[in-house]
């Protein structure tokens, strides 16, 4: 077709790009790693670059999916026991196809299906379970500095909460890898803001007696200000939450999970922070 020129210059030149970008694509098949062909596939086809155009919080959202799926091809390559004697790229597919939700079970069978919190409004369940209710999360840390934002995600916290008619479960991880990067985040604030006499803090391995969240007014708060739990800002690597405190005075260090750049080390006197929020 387009030795023959049977289409116009414009098309012709559309079509040669595209067969271009698949023949290094396939080549890429033979030699990289399955993350690395992810990423590689993602970045040549220009999907990033056509996202940050878009304006709003719509393409930033699809650029981080992406970052998310090459890290779960990661995770799925160093599993041998998922894919097995297969390809890893056609297993990785596979397991894609298998893990979409709608096609694993069949009606009124005994499982579990995720859905998003805008899709479950008007309907009741039994029980809920709130996955995901980390600072950064959820609310989302986009959303931090705009107030309007947190209401609405606020708002949105509690269409979630009033779906469940007998139980409610509100899960956060301690420790959780985003965009290849990991990360010690706190508890979303909804949590707290939700009346303690309601609350039941479960951890695997059993129950304790304080919250986590109001772990923080517990702690003892050293002569630096700063207490675990806080909100910060450093010159260099942007605003972060406290994870934990060691020392006075001079000696102090602060463990600091930055939003774009995970989990660091700073000697409190040097490093600079500025409370947020305060």
């Amino acid at each position: 077709m387009i030795n023959d020129k049977l289409l116009p210059a414009r098309a012709l030149s559309s079509l040669q790009q595209f067969i271009t970008l698949i023949l290094r694509m396939s080549a890429d098949v033979r030699d990289a790693s399955l993350e690395g062909l992810v990423d590689s596939v993602i970045k040549q086809s220009g999907l990033v670059d056509l996202y940050k155009k878009e304006k709003g919080e719509k393409g930033q959202a699809r650029i981080e999916n992406m970052e998310e799926l090459v890290t779960a091809a990661r995770e799925f390559e160093h599993n041998p026991d998922v894919h097995g004697d297969m390809e890893p790229l056609t297993a990785f597919l596979a397991h894609a196809a298998l893990e979409s939700g709608e096609t694993q079970a069949e009606a009124w069978s005994d499982c579990v299906h995720l859905m998003t919190m805008h899709s479950a409004k008007g309907l009741e369940f039994p029980s809920v379970f709130m996955v995901g209710m980390e600072e950064g999360l959820f609310p989302h840390q986009r959303s931090s500095g705009d107030m309007g934002q947190l209401e609405e995600e606020r708002r949105l916290c509690y269409v979630g909460i009033t779906r469940a008619k007998q139980r409610l479960g509100l899960s956060h991880a301690q420790h959780r890898r985003m965009h290849g990067t990991d990360y010690y985040p706190q508890p979303s604030r909804f949590i707290g803001e939700l009346p303690e006499t309601l609350i039941e803090e479960v951890r695997l391995g059993g129950t304790v007696n304080q919250s986590l969240y109001r772990q923080k007014a517990a702690e003892e708060q050293s002569d630096t200000g700063i207490y675990p739990g806080q909100r910060v800002l450093h010159a260099r690597f942007g605003e972060g939450t406290v994870i934990h405190l060691e020392g006075r005075g001079s000696n102090a260090r602060v463990q600091v999970n930055f939003e774009k750049t995970g989990s660091k080390w700073l000697v409190v006197s040097y490093a600079g922070l500025q409370t947020v929020g305060a």
